[in-house]
């Protein structure tokens, strides 16, 4: 899933105003003396969010295309999985960056909104508006909050109250024929678990929220079978 590309139901994404072809089209910025595929690898487009990424990035904000804004924003795409990876300030490129920053916001007050329980001792909380979970009993911060992952478009992570139902240290999927370190089950096929991409890596999980392996094993040893968890929000581009 990237800053050009149409969701699974063949609709355009909101806000997504150049096509794939119109962006490819664009002049290439030719950064050293590379082949002509190095040369196709930056775009010298301005993207919709230009100005938000370079003020994220730390780069002068100008609203105009550079070849230090591309490379910066380049390497950030490569690092969360974000394709085309050509430095475009597109709009999946800046709902990243804007995750990031609600989730910065937070600080280790991740509840301040009251929208968790706080009358059902021990819970996991996750916000997918936020893309946040972490640890409570009663009002009191037990882990986090941290980055999650959670589901994609038409694979959301359902939302409502949940427990925790079964737990494996290490479960192999039998659908996408993988490990899932950690595993601990609240929702039908729905669980918390680690994997090795980026939080942030698009288009998301297949339901279950994907943890950091430090994160999901946290959490495998302060949560128990028939702990509480809450799920609520919507994830950005669902």
């Amino acid at each position: 899933m990237g800053d050009m590309t149409r969701t699974s139901g063949g609709r355009l994404r909101r806000g997504v105003a150049l096509s794939v072809a119109g962006l490819m089209a664009a002049p290439a910025l030719v950064l050293g003396s590379g082949t002509a595929a190095r040369a196709a690898s930056c775009t010298t487009s301005v993207g919709p969010h230009q100005k938000q990424v370079e003020k994220f990035l730390g780069r002068p904000v100008d609203g105009r295309q550079s070849t230090a804004d591309c490379k910066a924003t380049r390497t950030f795409q490569k690092a969360h999985g974000i394709t085309p990876s050509i430095g475009y300030a597109g709009p999946l490129t800046w709902r990243t960056m804007n995750t990031m920053l609600a989730q910065r916001a937070a600080g280790k007050n991740p509840n301040k909104a009251g929208k968790c329980p706080t009358d059902k001792g021990r819970i996991a909380c996750v916000d997918l508006t936020r893309q946040l979970s972490w640890i409570q009993d009663g009002r009191k911060l037990t882990y986090g909050p941290v980055p999650v992952r959670t589901g994609r478009d038409g694979a959301e992570t359902r939302t409502g109250a949940k427990k925790v139902y079964w737990r494996a240290v290490k479960h192999w999927s039998t659908i996408y024929q993988v490990w899932m370190p950690y595993s601990q089950f609240f929702d039908g096929g729905q669980a918390f678990h680690s994997v090795t991409k980026s939080m942030y890596n698009p288009p998301g999980s297949g339901g279950c929220v994907n943890m950091r392996a430090a994160d999901a094993k946290a959490y495998w040893k302060l949560l128990r079978n028939g702990d509480d968890v809450y799920v609520y929000g919507r994830k950005p581009g669902t």
